[in-house]
């Protein structure tokens, strides 16, 4: 039988949302996403979705020389490889294909993360932390329950998991091959995305 993984990614940027968690929380890491491959090419989480407005988010292909990320000479990070199995895997798969064929619908869930923060639980259909949206993914698919709230859960939740730790340190230093410049969601003006945000 095949083996197959998924990858949790933890960092911890330099933008200014990720420094109001860090010392709020004193958490080691402030973001999480998930990955389908070792080289992260087809890496997933919510966030900004533009670079330098971050009052805009939702679901995203990530890559870690852009958006939020690109604001960091250093990036702390984790990268967690996850044994599965075939079924979790095609859950999995099948959970994300649903996140990009309606991503425009997609919101970054702002009220859950000031619960969060307060210890509240404040769940949306369509709105997601990005470690909600990992915690969502990995669930639903069988991998793990950690018997909270999924917007309760934070990015560090999920160094309890029982995975192999396959990189720790500067993600900077780490020699892998990025997802390319293209975003596999583009938007046809700021303005439609605008729209679609409050409208959707």
């Amino acid at each position: 039988m095949k083996n197959h993984s998924v990858y949790v990614v933890l960092t911890r940027t330099s933008t200014i949302i990720s420094k109001i968690i860090h010392n709020f929380t004193n958490d080691q890491y402030t973001h999480a996403a998930i990955s389908l491959d070792r080289e992260l090419k087809y890496m997933y989480s919510f966030g900004r979705k533009w670079t330098y407005y971050p009052f805009i988010g939702g679901f995203k292909h990530e890559n870690l020389n852009e958006g939020g990320y690109k604001f960091s000479k250093i990036l702390p990070g984790v990268i967690i490889e996850l044994q599965v199995t075939e079924d979790q895997y095609n859950n999995v798969n099948r959970l994300l294909n649903q996140f990009i064929y309606n991503s425009e619908c997609y919101k970054y869930n702002y009220m859950g993360l000031i619960y969060n923060l307060s210890n509240k639980e404040a769940c949306y259909e369509y709105r997601f932390l990005c470690s909600e949206f990992v915690y969502h993914i990995l669930k639903e698919s069988g991998i793990v329950d950690f018997k909270k709230p999924r917007n309760l859960v934070k990015p560090v939740d999920f160094l309890e998991l029982e995975g192999e730790k396959i990189f720790e340190g500067d993600l900077r230093t780490l020699d892998i091959e990025v997802q390319g410049k293209r975003c596999i969601f583009p938007y046809g003006s700021f303005f439609q995305a605008i729209k679609q945000y409050w409208f959707c």
